[in-house]
């Protein structure tokens, strides 16, 4: 049993759950259970959507800085390189992955957030990167992820400065994509996953992959497209999702 990510599945919804109180800290042993949960989550059919949630309290402020403060170059890139491949690994899940974001995300926790497809937050959250302020950087996605979010000149800002944004400047800056009260974001998030999971799988999977290439070369990315978008056609849920517009009803995708 994983000590500090607990995954919990309603219907086709899993939630991957950071437990690690009182401020869900990103040890090495934390990144690698949600490793774990992201390779059995990716690995279950059943699952048609997920949901990434630190509790009603906190999300995750990010690193454990007692354990890291003695540590030298060597030490840190195992801590920093286990909460990459588990960003990468939450990533690479191919169906739409949303972050419920109550209280704090801040560093690697924003980072972990950073890696879903959508971010809910609470009114009270607060989003940063505040390495800088600690004589560091953001070792862990931040730099490369936050750009393709929020614009390079905003994402300068937030990692030059260390500053938090509340969850009002958050969804201005496209940094978050929706905001509700502390008490209902993850249900507003388990509604929107639960929309999600009755989709056209398949095709979610596809476009997720080639929205990633988006920001390659033109070309590359609409050769990726390309080779994504025909074999959709062999698929149950095209065959459905067309039928039912011809017929004049709400399809009914299975996910095949």
């Amino acid at each position: 049993m994983a000590e500090f990510v607990h995954l919990e599945r309603d219907g086709g919804v899993a939630t991957i759950r950071l437990d690690r109180p009182p401020a869900n800290a990103l040890a090495r042993a934390v990144s690698l259970e949600l490793s774990a949960a992201a390779t059995d989550v990716a690995a279950d059919e059943a699952v048609r959507a997920v949901v990434v949630w630190g509790g009603e309290r906190i999300f995750a402020a990010g690193a454990d800085i007692k354990a890291m403060v003695d540590y030298g170059p060597e030490d840190v890139t195992l801590d920093v390189g286990a909460l990459e491949q588990a960003c990468r690994d939450i990533e690479a899940i191919s169906r739409i992955t949303i972050a419920a974001i109550n209280g704090y995300a801040l560093g690697g926790g924003l980072e972990l957030a950073l890696s879903c497809d959508f971010r809910y937050a609470a009114e009270d959250a607060r989003l940063g990167l505040p390495e800088v302020r600690l004589g560091i950087m953001p070792g862990s996605g931040g730099t490369q992820r936050l750009p393709r979010v929020i614009g390079l000149p905003k994402a300068r800002d937030l990692v030059y400065t260390g500053r938090q944004v509340d969850a009002g400047e958050a969804l201005e800056i496209g940094l978050v994509d929706s905001v509700a009260s502390a008490a209902e974001v993850y249900g507003l998030a388990m509604e929107r996953a639960s929309a999600f999971a009755k989709g056209p799988t398949a095709a979610y999977a596809s476009a997720k992959r080639a929205l990633a290439a988006s920001d390659r070369p033109l070309a590359v990315g609409l050769q990726v497209e390309r080779e994504l978008f025909a074999p959709l056609f062999a698929t149950g849920d095209q065959k459905e999702g067309m039928r039912a517009f011809l017929d004049k009803r709400e399809p009914e995708f299975e996910g095949r």
